[in-house]
């Protein structure tokens, strides 16, 4: 077996059993909530674009959440953001969940939850590595991915089945309680810490993100990583097209439901398979291949599969996806100074999220002087193409970062 932590040691920790619990729940709710804004949009209107539309409204605001919100994950008491932002985003779902909600208002509501979630997830992978400790950091990371896909999973099949036996709107109060569950979780069972930059700002001075950015792209290293991560949301389309490539075979809300879960359901098994037997030495070696793995099942959708051939697919996609997700992240995070790790995370994340949701918009318009299969597969063909120069890339600066280890340790 490849890991000296086990998944035990980890659970062990008091503090990492309540953010482990409280972003379980909330993840499950956020899920329902998508698969009601799709089908209910989709319902309404017919448009696959307007479809594509309101699925980014749940991820490209955080691109400016990202750009101007994440330092204040380093400013402020990490353990207190999380709390205040879950309390806020509750709130705000609960008004979304009000019947004959105007649309533009919908789409307003919307757009600032997504805005909070690269200071909520910042805040909360930089905080991580306080409560674990760098030994356990990377298993931490691990059960993480499992548990929040697991969570997605169960999200978005039991969305389709409660929007066929109740509404869309109540799926929306359940996830607005989703979020109070997780803030009562936080504020009871994680200790508060000091601001990690507790550094005073100079008369005339102030942080830009300018330093974020150079974080992310200081070295070759850092760059591939940084666009592979991002690169894993874009092959993902067939997640914000679930609905019009379910409507292409004639499938309903539990078929929507159904191709949602298989990217979370492959996800849950990559990770668990990544992270139990591949020693921790060699895995950021294999991210060029497996960035491939991702992309290339997502472009056999341009021979239009069947259903149950393309749910297939995506949970192939989806494992390789999440593997890639999970080692970028955990090398990316080691690799940054505390003091400026928060603001980094939320830009990498943002950008992350951005590129999740502008991929079914265009994906969206495409399909619409297409069809849904043709749109996903052509992002994923371009996606392989991408994956292959990365892969390249990433090769040529792993292999000198250890050859440098290597002569420093001779």
């Amino acid at each position: 077996m490849a890991g000296v932590v086990s998944y035990r040691d980890v659970f062990q920790v008091r503090e990492f059993r309540a953010m482990w619990l409280a972003e379980l729940q909330s993840v499950a709710g956020d899920q329902l909530a998508r698969v009601a804004l799709s089908v209910l949009v989709f319902a309404d209107t017919g448009s696959a674009a307007l479809t594509g539309l309101t699925y980014a409204l749940t991820f490209v605001p955080s691109l400016l959440g990202g750009l101007f919100l994440t330092g204040l994950a380093d400013r402020f008491p990490r353990r207190d953001l999380i709390l205040w932002i879950d309390g806020l985003r509750g709130c705000l779902i609960l008004l979304v969940a009000i019947p004959a909600m105007p649309f533009w208002s919908l789409c307003v509501l919307v757009g600032i939850v997504s805005l909070l979630q690269p200071v909520f997830k910042s805040a909360q992978v930089a905080l991580l590595p306080d409560v674990l400790g760098e030994e356990r950091f990377s298993t931490g990371m691990a059960i993480r991915s499992i548990t929040i896909q697991s969570a997605q999973m169960a999200g978005f099949a039991g969305g389709g089945l409660l929007i066929a036996v109740s509404s869309p709107h109540i799926v929306l109060l359940l996830d607005a309680l989703t979020f109070f569950g997780s803030a009562l979780l936080i504020r009871l069972r994680l200790r508060h810490r000091p601001a990690a930059d507790r550094a005073p700002v100079e008369p005339g001075e102030r942080r830009t993100e300018g330093s974020a950015w150079a974080l992310l792209f200081a070295d070759p290293g850092m760059r591939a990583l940084t666009l592979m991560l991002w690169l894993m949301a874009l092959v993902a389309v067939y997640e914000g097209m679930a609905a019009p490539y379910a409507a292409l075979f004639g499938g309903g809300s539990v078929a929507v439901g159904l191709i949602l879960a298989a990217d979370p359901l492959g996800s849950v098994i990559g990770a668990f398979l990544f992270s139990k037997f591949v020693p921790e030495d060699r895995r950021p070696g294999l991210l060029g291949p497996l960035s491939i793995a991702a992309a290339a099942p997502v472009a056999i959708c341009l021979f239009r599969p069947n259903l149950v051939i393309s749910i297939v697919l995506f949970v192939i996609a989806g494992a390789f996806g999440t593997i890639v997700v999970m080692q970028t992240t955990t090398s990316m995070t080691l690799r940054l100074p505390d003091a400026r790790r928060g603001r980094a995370i939320g830009m990498s994340n943002s950008g992350l999220t951005t590129a999740t949701g502008v991929s079914p918009l265009f994906a969206g318009v495409l399909s619409d002087k297409t069809n849904a299969a043709t749109a996903i597969g052509w992002f994923g063909l371009a996606g392989t193409a991408a994956a292959v120069l990365l892969a390249f890339i990433w090769h040529r600066a792993n292999r000198g970062e250890s050859s440098s280890r290597v002569q420093t340790v001779a």
